[in-house]
């Protein structure tokens, strides 16, 4: 069981991290609630938590019906049922069948499964169709067989949908980049000896303390070229966002992840200059509180540091957590910012 000091701190923050660990009864209202429940805080005095639903029930209290602290795990299994069905058919399904095996309505599943995935159905599933796109583009003999392995009804389809999404043209991703051409430059900055990399679509790489041979390993069969007008210029930009953080939603990338880390991603774009969050407030925040790990390793797996700003994420109780390149470097940026 949680502590009480820490399960109060999740019930004062709304924390979604916590639905499903434990539940906050009231004693004088008589019910228990989901620790991110939206209703007004009670009295501290005044609550008691419980390990679930049932222990809360066997006390005499009722469950909220605002939270639905009881649906929690019926969720889960929704959304769980949900992907299953999505995998064995291997394209997008249609929103009123998938609420219909589920028993909720089209626009109340949408919601649930959002929060639960980051996605809604019907983007998980093309994220899904992309990644396995990813995959075979590096195991079959040719583009076209590789988006027919995918699951796509003919190339066309498979161009709309990953436009923007992989970046790079869909061939490099096979034999190690092949037909891709990245820029790179490696740059003394307050940090220490900082890599950028860059194709056509935007930044692909950005690390300290390496050198060309790390691209060499990520992008073998691609053309490495050192600098370039129009690279020097993008660059310029990033030297500028590393050394004053916080300013960098201008600076177009080129990543690449699955749908989890994308969402994760896009989560560490929204922490504002200054601000820090919890690897358990992260996988929250898209939609998958008990994903606490995943999110770490989907922080780890950012290719583009400062710019993707993993170095805002933290453990809870204030400690700094982990960092690819050093906790000084950690530290330092989070200064920059805090300033």
């Amino acid at each position: 069981m949680i502590a009480d000091d820490e399960a109060w701190a999740a019930v004062t923050e709304r924390n979604r991290a916590f639905d499903g660990r434990f539940v906050t009864g009231v004693l004088t209202t008589g019910i228990y609630c989901r620790p991110s429940c939206a209703a007004r805080h009670p009295a501290r005095r005044n609550v008691r938590f419980f390990a679930n639903g049932e222990a809360a029930r066997a006390a005499g209290l009722r469950p909220c019906k605002r939270c639905l602290p009881d649906d929690v795990s019926r969720d889960e299994r929704a959304v769980l049922s949900a992907i299953e069905a999505i995998k064995a058919a291997g394209q997008p399904l249609a929103l009123a069948a998938l609420a219909e095996e589920t028993g909720y309505s089209p626009s109340h599943f949408q919601r649930v499964f959002t929060r639960h995935t980051g996605l809604s159905p019907a983007a998980f599933a093309r994220a899904l169709m992309a990644e396995r796109a990813a995959t075979a583009l590096s195991e079959e003999g040719s583009v076209t067989q590789a988006i027919y392995a995918a699951g796509y009804s003919g190339p066309s389809r498979f161009y709309e949908a990953t436009e923007g999404r992989l970046g790079m043209a869909p061939s490099a991703w096979a034999n190690g980049g092949r037909g891709a051409v990245i820029h790179w430059s490696v740059v003394e900055t307050s940090l220490g000896r900082m890599l950028v990399a860059a194709t056509a679509k935007g930044v692909c790489r950005l690390s300290f303390n390496e050198g060309r041979e790390a691209l060499d390993q990520r992008f073998p069969q691609a053309e490495l070229v050192e600098g370039g007008a129009e690279f020097e210029a993008l660059l310029a930009q990033v030297i500028a966002a590393v050394e004053a953080p916080g300013d960098f939603g201008h600076i177009p990338l080129d990543v690449k992840g699955t749908a989890f880390q994308e969402a994760v991603w896009r989560e560490l774009r929204r922490i504002p200059k200054g601000e820090t969050r919890t690897y358990a407030e992260l996988a929250a925040a898209v939609g998958k509180p008990k994903a606490v790990r995943a999110a770490g390793s989907a922080n780890g797996a950012n290719n583009v540091a400062v710019l993707i700003p993993c170095h805002r994420v933290i453990r809870t109780g204030g400690h700094l957590g982990g960092y690819a390149y050093g906790l000084d470097i950690k530290r330092a940026l989070l200064e920059k910012e805090s300033k």
